[in-house]
């Protein structure tokens, strides 16, 4: 039997007066090495107050308060948990996380909105950064590369919500999203020619679909012999080249100053000599400076954004631009998107949790005042599910034109032959 809300907050509230928690916490202790402390703190509490609790009740205060000066109260055992990918709390009753793509309702609970918040702020304190009623959102990066976002009441209406986006210990390849269906294997192999003949793409879809995870599969495929900046918000992407330097944006201080935004990454970017620049996500008016940087000798760059097809990616990149203060005519900022971006690789999170590649278009060029597309490959979705009940389809090949950007720059690379057996039937 659970003891009740008002007894845990009193027990709660009671041992952390009773300990210096700053200096405990920064201790290098065992969980065990932990409990083993803090039981002591918590039977004085007991006997104090005239509680009655039973062992298994004390067991579980006991652990609850380690868990929570070590970092991540009842999110813990989510946290060690690899089938999690993200964790939601809206509020102390209410944590949700998503397994496979999916989210469920926990059974876990925080004690009240107090032990809650409590934790939330030494979470934001433990990664340097300060939240509070004047400033009561922050975005953030663990320091196991986890994204952090932590947002508290007068903001959060229902109490203070955390949102944590794992990060992956696993470092997926192509070869594993073609396992898992996210892709066919011809695909596959074309974002690899693609990736390796230095074409610029764009990875498009909504939150949670994959771009990320699709970004640095591909970022495998880089030379080992190119100068490469990745340039984020939080940095997520693992490249394993030897020559790489990652950027990262900054907020402004206590005092309003220090930030540092994602355009002021692109423009410095472009004098460190760089082959290639990321861009983890693309949100607003350093499109610009990203654009220019792919017209003018920075090929085989790649960055993610948010759209739900190619053209609405297109029709994003315009919008970004124009946020950039550059008076530029529509017709203009269209030509610019023509020429720099070659790919647009558009990812989708299905209503079953799997993740597949919907199109993986081209931008062909301009005609009249419109921004040509050229599907390369489409997934084609069937009205009816596997005996599994998953979302079943085909992965559509509509061909490769021969005036390609992908063609004329694998041929540069010597991988023509290789693009052309894989599209002979078509070309």
């Amino acid at each position: 039997m659970e003891l009740d809300i008002e007894t845990q907050a009193l027990i709660r509230e009671e041992t952390l007066k009773s300990i210096e928690i700053e200096k405990i916490e920064h201790l290098v202790l065992e969980r065990d090495s932990m409990i083993a402390e803090l039981n002591k703190n918590v039977e004085t509490v007991i006997e104090a107050k005239s509680l009655y609790i039973n062992a298994y009740q004390q067991r579980q205060m006991v652990e609850n308060i380690a868990d929570e000066i070590l970092g991540f109260g009842p999110l813990r055992e989510f946290i060690e948990d690899d089938t999690v990918s993200d964790i939601l709390v809206n509020g102390p009753e209410s944590i949700f996380v998503e397994r496979f793509g999916l989210l469920e309702k926990t059974n876990k609970r925080f004690i009240d909105n107090s032990q809650l918040t409590d934790i939330a702020k030494r979470l934001v304190l433990r990664v340097g950064r300060r939240i509070d009623e004047g400033r009561p959102l922050v975005d953030s990066r663990l320091p196991d590369g986890s994204r952090l976002n932590v947002v508290i009441p007068p903001i959060a209406l229902e109490g203070t919500s955390i949102s944590i986006r794992k990060f992956s210990k696993n470092n997926k390849m192509l070869a594993d999203l073609v396992e898992f269906g996210t892709m066919s294997s011809d695909m596959a192999n074309l974002l690899i020619i693609a990736a390796r003949c230095r074409v610029n793409i764009i990875i498009s879809g909504g939150t949670g679909s994959g771009k990320t995870t699709l970004l640095n599969a591909l970022s495998h495929y880089i030379g080992e012999n190119e100068r490469i900046l990745t340039l984020e918000d939080a940095a997520e992407l693992r490249l394993m080249q030897p020559h790489v330097v990652r950027l990262e944006t900054r907020l402004a201080g206590v005092e309003n100053t220090g930030q540092i935004t994602m355009r002021d990454l692109v423009i410095n970017s472009l004098r460190m000599r760089p082959d290639r620049i990321i861009i983890g996500e693309c949100r607003g008016e350093e499109t610009f400076e990203m654009l220019q940087a792919m017209n003018t000798g920075h090929d085989g760059s790649m960055s993610t954004l948010h759209a739900n097809s190619p053209r609405d990616a297109v029709a994003r990149l315009e919008s970004m631009v124009m946020m950039s203060g550059m008076s530029m005519p529509i017709t203009a900022i269209r030509r610019n998107i023509a020429s720099a971006v070659n790919l647009i690789v558009q990812v989708s999170r299905m209503n079953d949790g799997s993740r597949k590649i919907m199109n993986i278009t081209e931008i062909m060029g301009i005609e009249g005042d419109n921004v040509v597309l050229q599907d390369i490959f489409t997934f084609q979705a069937k009205q009816t599910k596997t005996a599994e009940g998953f979302v079943d389809g085909e992965f559509i090949n509509h061909g490769l034109l021969m005036r390609s950007t992908i063609m004329n720059n694998a041929y540069m690379f010597d991988l023509g032959d290789e693009l052309k057996q894989m599209f002979g039937m078509i070309l």
